[in-house]
């Protein structure tokens, strides 16, 4: 039995049903310890999310599907609260960073909208991919938003007007005036812009998860990642602000880059900024010169190093290189719904 469920002796395939027992058995074992272990914890649950996944793909049951994310949750919960104890130091002894977003979950659904966004991104190159990361943000829950000019001129476009009217023209996004009318417009009279792919359907669904309250939050802390002063000063473009975004998503909990700080693989990378190698390089350089980065170093396969201290505010941590994807449109996690891979050994 897991989780008051009973296994079915009859489930298959057999590696899968031993899976659940063990766990069932692993998560009793853990409810008599006499003090928690948080790591060991979140372990537990992500192979329960694995687990019941599989389940209700092997039986087409809801109900499973849903335990499974509620593992899912679970696992995040328990990760977050190790690190709550410990700091954000790899050793534990670092401080505390207080974050502009302070829980995995907004850490999560920073993720979902750069994931989006690099799989519907509506023009090619990093300036069109940062002004729809910036204008989705603005329009995610009830596919409106307000913006003004300034919105649009603080972000290191070489052509904001050019850029808004390529959006207008292609129907990705809708606004009610001219494109100069939007550029003009000021905090006291806000143009009032749609994106008809984030207008909610009849059944109130769309693609993000995260409600009302949550979208200022999330848009806020974009803007405060390209409107870094240091960005600001250095006049970084566009793509070295859409390349700052999207590493301060990938980092570990004390700012290395990538998944346990292993490095951001650069097949990844390509797909959530589109430049190519040489450009990424020029990047990199001047994110380094602007105290965005330090100890970078490009390889034929990935870009390591770390956040600088003064920017880990401003980080989402992966609190696990199993649960988040590295590339968008990527599972977020490894299922064990195929037969070849639960099969056993010959």
């Amino acid at each position: 039995m897991i989780a008051q469920r009973l296994i079915p002796h009859s489930l298959r395939p057999v590696v899968l049903r031993d899976e659940l027992v063990e766990l069932g058995d692993l998560f009793r074992a853990y409810q008599q310890r006499t003090e928690p272990d948080l790591g060991l914890l979140a372990d537990l649950h992500e192979r329960k999310a694995r687990a019941f996944m599989a389940w209700a793909d092997a039986t087409d049951d809801i109900n499973l599907r849903l335990e499974a994310r509620r593992a899912e949750q679970a696992a995040v919960a328990a990760r977050f609260q190790q690190l709550q104890r410990t700091g954000h130091g790899a050793d534990g002894d670092g401080p505390t960073v207080a974050r502009l977003l302070a829980v995995p979950t907004q850490w999560e659904h920073a993720r979902s909208v750069l994931a989006h966004v690099a799989d519907h991104s509506p023009l090619p190159g990093p300036e069109a991919r940062l002004l729809t990361v910036m204008l989705t943000l603005r329009t995610a829950h009830a596919g409106t938003g307000n913006l003004v000019g300034q919105d649009l001129t603080t972000l290191g476009l070489t052509d904001p007007e050019g850029l808004v009217g390529e959006l207008t023209c292609c129907g990705w996004l809708g606004i009610p005036g001219t494109t100069s009318d939007l550029l003009a417009s000021r905090p006291e009279n806000p143009t009032t812009v749609t994106v008809p792919s984030l207008v909610p359907h009849a059944d109130g669904s769309g693609p993000f998860t995260f409600g009302k309250k949550m979208r200022p939050k999330l848009s806020g802390w974009a803007q405060r990642v390209v409107t870094d002063k240091k960005l600001r000063k250095a006049k970084a473009p566009a793509a070295a602000r859409l390349l700052a975004m999207t590493l301060a998503t990938r980092t570990s909990i004390d700012g290395r880059l990538g998944p346990g700080g292993r490095g951001v693989a650069l097949e990844s990378l390509a797909a959530w900024v589109p430049v190519d190698p040489e450009e990424l390089q020029r990047l990199v350089d001047r994110l380094t010169a602007a105290d965005w980065l330090t100890e970078a170093a490009l390889t034929d396969s990935h870009l390591t190093g770390r956040l600088s201290e003064r920017v880990l505010p401003l980080t989402c941590p992966l609190l696990s290189s199993r649960t988040a994807p590295d590339r968008p449109g990527q599972a977020g996690h490894r299922t064990l719904s195929s037969e070849a891979e639960m099969a056993p050994p010959d």
